[in-house]
């Protein structure tokens, strides 16, 4: 039987990672009548029949486990160019991806999380942990200055419609006059999209005076928040890759929260859920 919605791609390493993201895809797709695709990425052609036959026994397993059963792609190719391009091919509506945390070296796999992010047409939801419920009751929307704050609230409605859930808006504690100002905009206009389309929300100033990145986490955990649904930086940088940009510490955070990640956009092109 035909599925009402494009499918989640869950990009697949075969590491315990993948598999928490592959249970965070049943959920979803579960509940919005979606299919489930993987994808497998290797170096060259000679290891793509031994993958094949790796991926072959992920499916039956998971079939057997979540009575689900995933269509996969075996490509040749790179996480950075590869993950994006099967996501175009098949219309993806959302990206679930396992990755590891922020402690020493494993900073480095939070940068590469980042960089296969960005360019993504479909939303990433990077995940570090098997999903703590079936729903997310509490979703974190962190407000700043920036413009692209805007483009997140589609995927909010979505989201606290689809669970019921209510939204955690958090503003980070800013002194500076021109930036409160900027932040202050982009808080009346969430309020008003909130309020139009009749969602639960609450707003709070985060408590700390640090990096509002770090303090979104801090505010999350607080709230025992089941996703944080953040922007990602709209170029980055190499520098960002090496030393993080804001959103890196996010998506890598040490509370193991779910983080869904939106990519400023540069077409028009609504999202297939709102179709």
């Amino acid at each position: 039987m035909e599925k009402l919605n494009k499918p989640i791609l869950v990009p697949w390493d075969f590491s315990q990672v993948a598999e928490y993201a592959l249970e965070h895809a049943v959920h979803l797709a579960n509940i919005i009548d979606s299919d489930v695709n993987l994808v497998h990425i290797v170096k060259s052609k000679k290891e793509v029949d031994e993958a094949t036959d790796k991926m072959n026994k992920i499916v039956d397993d998971c079939q057997k486990k979540y009575n689900v059963k995933p269509d996969y792609f075996v490509r040749i190719g790179t996480i950075f160019k590869t993950i994006n391009e099967v996501s175009d091919e098949i219309s993806a509506n959302f990206v679930i991806m396992g990755t590891h945390g922020m402690k020493g070296m494993q900073k480095i796999l939070g940068s590469w999380a980042l960089k296969v992010i960005a360019g993504s047409k479909a939303p990433f939801v990077v995940v570090q942990a098997p999903p703590n419920r079936d729903q997310y009751k509490s979703i974190v929307f962190p407000v700043d200055f920036k413009i692209e704050n805007k483009e997140k609230l589609r995927w909010v409605q979505y989201l606290a419609k689809l669970y019921h859930t209510k939204i955690e808006i958090c503003k980070p504690n800013i002194t500076d006059a021109l930036t409160k100002k900027r932040t202050t905009a982009n808080l009346l206009f969430a309020k008003k999209f909130f309020d139009d389309k009749g969602i639960d929300y609450e707003i709070s100033t985060v408590e700390g005076e640090g990096d509002f990145s770090e303090e979104t986490v801090k505010f999350a955990e607080k709230k025992n928040a089941d996703l944080i649904i953040i922007m990602t930086t709209k170029r980055i940088s190499f520098q960002d890759y090496v030393l993080g940009a804001a959103e890196q510490y996010i998506i890598a955070n040490d509370a193991r929260i779910p983080v869904m990640c939106v990519n400023p956009r540069t077409d028009l092109r609504k999202p297939t859920l709102f179709n």
